[in-house]
């Protein structure tokens, strides 16, 4: 491909005027092939084809913090929406004004859970906070998770009954009559570890307590992949960063500019940004998450 390349830009060189317009849309074509091929070579992680289970959760700071998830849950399924992707609510806890203290919910589409990856992390805001009364500049944080919904024939993991505390109660989302009316949603806690997921997606309480568990065994199988990788790096002699406790991108509202702190990519149409325009950062922290993984599997050969 790289010699049709250079072939065409030396017919560019010795053609009519006609003849260096279709060339230059032949080029132009052959470019975007190029760039489609590339950007297929970043897809590293395992089950990168497969939906993502997004979870978004407020940290401190009451409100503010609660808005800035609803924020950050609003831009994704926004993102999703422009592609063209399925998306499902698993769980909602609305915040005490605006916002949510969380949000559960899963992303269907082509390699969602690959485009969604590089997301993983801490998002820290920056703005005029709209609910202090003196208009002081507040900072919050929010984390986000993101995990594939791995085949569940690929998840080797029995849960004991005695590892699980049920607890059902009323939908607090915006659905049907008889979502609200009717103490169907399902919340699982896993005891050995607190991780808690819960699911208000259907009417059936049966079927609630399906996906939650489902849920469940994809975030258990989730830690174990991840501890494994912390493990192999301390085998290398590496002082691993934890992904979910480290900061990976400002959005500094008052100054109109995001800036993610992994790759150095600065935006500065932060509106769009938070309105779904997210293509940029995701390649560009997929081009980082390739790079960081080829950097393993060379100390894995030294």
């Amino acid at each position: 491909m790289q010699s049709d390349a250079g072939g065409l830009t030396e017919m560019l060189e010795i053609a009519s005027e006609d003849e260096q317009e279709m060339l230059a849309e032949e080029q132009a074509s052959l470019q975007t092939r190029v760039d489609d091929l590339y950007r297929e070579t970043l897809f590293t992680m395992k089950h990168a084809d497969t939906a993502a289970i997004v979870r978004v959760k407020g940290g401190a700071g009451g409100t503010e913090a609660q808005d800035w998830a609803g924020m950050l849950a609003r831009m994704y399924m926004r993102w999703a929406e422009r592609r063209g992707d399925k998306v499902d609510i698993l769980d909602e806890q609305p915040g005490d004004q605006a916002g949510y203290q969380s949000i559960e919910f899963i992303i269907r589409g082509e390699k969602a859970f690959g485009m969604m990856a590089p997301e993983h992390g801490v998002h820290r805001l920056v703005r005029v906070s709209p609910f202090d009364a003196n208009n002081r500049r507040q900072t919050s944080f929010a984390s986000v998770d993101v995990v594939p919904e791995v085949p569940e024939e690929e998840i080797d993991i029995h849960i004991p009954d005695s590892d699980l505390r049920r607890d059902v109660f009323r939908s607090q989302g915006a659905g049907g009559q008889g979502v609200n009316t009717t103490d169907s949603a399902v919340r699982l806690t896993h005891l050995p570890t607190g991780i808690a997921v819960a699911s208000q997606q259907t009417r059936s309480q049966i079927k609630n307590h399906e996906i939650a568990l489902q849920i469940l065994k994809q975030r258990l199988y989730d830690i174990e992949m991840r501890k494994r990788e912390e493990e192999e790096a301390k085998a290398r002699g590496e002082q691993k960063k934890i992904e979910w406790g480290s900061q990976i991108r400002s959005y500094v509202l008052d100054k109109q500019y995001i800036k993610d702190h992994r790759t150095g990519v600065m935006k500065h149409n932060p509106a769009d940004v938070l309105d779904g325009d997210l293509d940029d950062l995701m390649w560009a922290g997929l081009e980082w998450l390739a790079g960081k993984r080829a950097a393993d599997d060379a100390g894995d050969d030294e």
